[in-house]
């Protein structure tokens, strides 16, 4: 069995060294920033350092701790665990000196870890300035502890009192660089672990079927980490997969069931009645277009190529898209926001069983604007069911109870907390109150019912909560005059709900971590391996064109993009018209942060200097 390498630094009097040396399997490594003459007359230090090197650890003096790899030869710089307990710059040093000490430290320590390491800093109380810190300080008076270690790539993943009654032999010492002890009630002690690098996603490719053509087009940019990413594959254990398939062999006992998932493209074309346009990610064919060379040297050669159409392009006052004469485009298709309209097509070809659930399933892309339950991507379960004209009542009530039975039978595996599960009528729902999958949904045609789901004791349905639809339609078919029943859910939603998980974000991370807390076919209350990300709060001020209305979908789209999905807020803030010309100037509030990787102030400087490029030339306004 490998040796656990840990590295101490600062000791004072090495007795919190002494204190862990000896474990099985652990090789110790103790430093201190002074010398051995001037730590050696500390009271009980060198009786420390004595049984240090009697148990075979190792004890370094004069180590900087913001220069470590310069101590130690390239094969001895793997630790496994780093420790620095209150770190100090030294006598009266104020908040931003010693935050610069810690940034110039995790630097340090991002050169000697293991890729799975740990680093373990501990703070008196309120000095990190997270809220774990009881009381917490103000932010721009603490040591901004997550916001410093993002800037060399470190998550904070735990945080813990750090009791120093239950070490054994440990005494602080080192109050204002005096041998002297200091306060550490209160006291937390912050894991820190190596984050994912922030994407840069290079322009992506996708090569599908259709029409019986081989055909190709680029994905927008902000879908090109999920565009593919297997989720409800059989093999899959995403929550997105589980609860599907509980769901569908919940649904099997009651119905005779068939999934048609296979013949699903993710190109649709035709007209979605109702749509808002700039809700749709459009791709357009140009038969024009003709392959590069390495496109050619892939094999694409004799595919048609799409690209895609994302802000640059004239609409009405409506939203709806206007294409130009000249541009020699002869068909247009989009990103499918829905798999309703695939629904709607076997039924009329046919091709389908009265009295049998079909079962969709898939992905489906939608742009909106940012909010916490507002997701431009996500997988959705459709359900469609054929019966008898004055049947459709109990048809819909068995539907519903069967997807209730699952849904509650998944929760009490994950949770104790109250979940209540509700249809509610079209005509209870005010359009204010609905989550952006729901409101989505009711442009697509009239809807009867709203699944709704709450974990908690109060009864109200919660923005958010709205996880499913059911609607009618009323079909001339050949054997007789059928009502067929479609209902609708997002699985992601009901992921997060299911097993809290508070940013759909998450859903989508590429950490492995996250999916290691899902075994096959079970789902886990999840819980966060990236705890209180630090936020940055930026302002973007603009005149927008004469004349022109402005698109606020393509405005948070265009955010999504050149973050990366790390603007988490935009509030428009300020609005103003100049009397005399009757110019419009909007001042918008973005507040990136993110739920899974270090973000630090740099990276979030460096997108915001994008933005303000890419809104200007895509939206044509002008800054301010």
């Amino acid at each position: 069995e490998a040796v656990r390498r840990v590295l101490l630094l600062g000791e004072g009097n090495f007795s919190f060294a002494a204190s862990l040396c000896g474990a099985a399997g652990t090789h110790v490594v103790a430093t201190c920033y002074e010398s051995e003459e001037e730590v050696s007359g500390r009271g009980r230090a060198a009786e420390s350092i004595r049984r240090l090197r009697e148990r075979g650890a190792e004890v370094v003096f004069s180590v900087d701790c913001t220069k470590l790899k310069d101590y130690f030869l390239p094969e001895k710089r793997e630790f496994d665990c780093i420790y620095f307990n209150f770190p100090h710059c030294g006598r009266k040093a104020g908040v931003v000196k010693n935050r610069e000490l810690l940034a110039h430290f995790f630097h340090s320590s991002a050169e000697v870890l293991t890729e799975e390491g740990e680093v373990h800093v501990a703070l008196c109380n309120g000095q990190g300035g997270t809220p774990a810190d009881q009381p917490r300080r103000e932010w721009h008076n603490s040591w901004q502890i997550v916001a410093v270690a993002a800037g060399a790539g470190f998550i904070l993943s735990n945080v813990h009192a750090f009791k120093a009654e239950t070490i054994h032999g440990y005494k602080c010492t080192g109050y204002r660089s005096q041998d002297k002890p200091f306060c550490v009630e209160g006291a937390l002690n912050h894991i820190f672990t190596r984050s994912m690098p922030l994407p840069y996603f290079k322009p992506m490719i996708c090569e599908i079927e259709l029409e019986s053509r081989k055909v190709s087009f680029q994905v927008p940019q902000v879908l090109v980490d999920k565009i593919d990413r297997g989720f409800l594959e059989l093999n899959s254990n995403h929550p997105v997969q589980t609860i599907k398939e509980k769901l569908t062999a919940e649904l099997s006992q009651a119905f005779p069931l068939q999934n048609i998932d296979y013949c699903l493209s993710l190109l649709h074309q035709g007209h979605l009645n109702g749509v808002c346009h700039s809700n749709i990610f459009w791709i357009i064919l140009n038969p024009e277009e003709t392959p590069s060379t390495e496109e050619m040297s892939n094999g694409l050669a004799n595919a048609v190529l799409f690209s895609h159409v994302d802000f640059c392009r004239d609409t009405d006052k409506n939203g709806w898209v206007n294409v130009q004469e000249g541009c020699h485009i002869s068909k247009q298709y989009y990103l499918r926001p829905s798999l309703l309209p695939y629904a709607q097509a076997i039924i009329q070809r046919g091709a389908f069983l009265p009295g049998t659930l079909h079962v969709l399933s898939g992905p489906v892309f939608r742009k909106c604007l940012i909010t916490p339950y507002s997701m431009p991507v996500f997988h959705e379960m459709l359900f469609v069911c054929a019966v008898n004209r004055g049947t459709e009542k109990s048809c819909i009530q068995m539907l519903v109870n069967n997807i209730k039975t699952s849904i509650h039978s998944l929760h009490q595996t994950v949770s104790g907390f109250k979940l209540n599960i509700n249809l509610q009528e079209e005509a209870s729902f005010e359009t204010t109150e609905l989550n952006d999958f729901a409101a989505f949904e009711s442009q697509l045609s009239r809807i009867q019912y709203f699944i709704c789901m709450e974990i908690d004791a109060s009864g109200s349905c919660e923005k958010g909560s709205c996880v499913g639809i059911i609607r009618t339609a009323h079909y001339e078919l050949v054997s007789s005059d059928l009502v067929v029943v479609f209902a609708s859910l997002n699985l992601d939603l009901l992921a997060m709900l299911i097993c809290g998980i508070p940013d759909w974000r998450m859903l989508w991370t590429s950490d492995t971590r996250f999916l290691r807390q899902f075994p096959r076919g079970k789902l886990r209350l999840f819980k966060s391996f990236s705890l209180y990300p630090p936020s940055y709060v930026h302002d973007v001020s603009f005149w927008i064109p004469d004349g022109e209305q402005f698109d606020e979908v393509a405005f948070h789209t265009i955010a999504r993009r050149v973050s990366g999905e790390m603007v988490v807020s935009i509030q428009l803030i300020d609005c103003f018209q100049q009397s005399e010309t009757g110019r419009k100037s909007l001042c918008y509030r973005l507040t990136f942060q993110s739920c899974d990787k270090a973000l630090s102030r740099q990276e979030v400087a460096e997108m915001q200097l994008l933005f303000r490029k890419e809104i200007k030339q895509c939206l044509r306004v002008t800054l301010r």
